[in-house]
């Protein structure tokens, strides 16, 4: 048996311990929330009012134009999981023909979660793992002949598997793609909070939902709340009018009915709590700053002792990303190497999880890739 085990392949968060921890504003809100719960019974189906609200103003901002204009509407479901399926299904129901486009390469779950309600995939090309580098000039002209009506999956910040995020600019000329061929973007916002802070991480998302009539928009609380088994995540529904916000969330809530019936309310009742109180609010401002940080630190410390290893800049690419997730680029035989040599796990397509980079074991990682990263 090996002394050293080092998993980078599960997406969760680890602190220095390895621990995936109950933050401490969680941990308060739960102990006042249950202090004063008095009733188990149901929630309704779109969950709770104030959440929703409360969700609805941290991913668009409070003064922005669809909710002034009451374009928006915004339901509880369980986990971003929940809120991608929803919107999928309601994809389906409103526009059975249509394709829905996601990024090569994407999060595994993206095409099981969409694909398996009927809609037809098609991916546009996003990174390139050998060069480390976006690939977005080829995205635009792929999007530029889409069909019209078609639905654009798009990671709102963190991108998973590649820690490559779109700057501002692309933001712009991706949206402005979007509004001219009339394009419906979906746009996946897991990981607010884990790129730079609440509001920088969500301005493509504002930008884009800003320039173009219709969208959808999934989000998790799993990772910056760190309420992952609690399954706590929403779906935002952007409409041309408030008429027709009207009719999608009744459409939304019907299928709600038909999936699960009603949202969990646990973790949603936390999240509200800390959203509305000030102090708690802080306090998960400050530990989701510490989350962030620590990753930050890692990719870092990791792009060093690679360097180091090797002796050139090879993977200095790793400490530009952002999130929790890099594709180191090597082969997938190489991955079986450092998993069966090494004990360093990581998925087959070599994305690792950056939080399983601990300082005890940054240089042993280092030595391995350096040492099975050719064929």
């Amino acid at each position: 048996m090996s002394p050293i085990k080092v998993d980078l392949g599960v997406g969760v968060y680890r602190d220095l311990s390895g621990n995936t921890p109950v933050l401490a504003s969680v941990r308060r809100a739960e102990q006042e929330i249950l202090g004063k719960q008095t009733t188990k019974s149901y929630v309704a189906a779109a969950g709770r009012e104030e959440f929703n609200s409360a969700v609805e103003e941290m991913v668009l901002g409070a003064a922005h134009a669809t909710r002034r204009d009451r374009r928006a509407r915004t339901v509880q479901t369980p986990g971003g999981c929940g809120a991608l399926r929803v919107g999928a299904e309601l994809i389906r129901a409103a526009a059975p023909a249509v394709s829905v486009h996601v990024s090569d390469p994407t999060w595994g779950n993206h095409t099981p979660l969409l694909g398996s309600s009927g809609l037809r995939l098609e991916r546009y090309p996003y990174y390139d793992p050998a060069a480390h580098q976006l690939r977005f000039q080829a995205m635009l002209e792929r999007l530029d002949r889409a069909a019209e009506g078609d639905v654009v999956l798009v990671h709102g910040c963190c991108h998973n598997p590649t820690g490559a995020d779109l700057d501002l600019g692309q933001w712009q000329a991706l949206a402005q793609l979007l509004a001219r061929r009339r394009l419906v973007p979906f746009l996946d916002l897991a990981y607010q909070g884990f790129a730079v802070d609440l509001d920088t991480d969500a301005a493509g998302v504002r930008l884009v939902a800003e320039q173009v009539p219709e969208a959808l928009i999934a989000i998790s609380f799993s990772k910056n709340l760190g309420l992952y088994r609690e399954r706590v995540g929403a779906l935002i529904s952007i409409s041309e009018n408030e008429a027709r916000a009207d009719a999608v969330l009744s459409h939304v809530l019907q299928i709600a009915r038909s999936i699960y019936s009603m949202p969990p309310d646990h973790g949603a009742a936390i999240a509200a709590h800390i959203f509305a109180d000030l102090t708690l609010k802080k306090e998960w401002i400050e530990e989701l700053t510490a989350m962030r940080t620590r990753i930050a630190d890692m990719r870092g410390l990791l792009s060093r002792e690679l360097r180091r290893a090797i002796g050139d800049g090879t993977f200095d690419f790793i400490r530009a990303q952002r999130g929790m997730f890099s594709l180191l680029g090597v082969s997938p035989q190489a991955v079986e190497r450092l998993r069966d040599q090494h004990h360093i796990y990581m998925t087959s397509d070599s994305r690792m999880n950056l939080a399983g980079i601990m300082p005890h074991n940054v240089a042993y990682v280092a030595e391995a890739i350096s040492a099975e990263r050719l064929d």
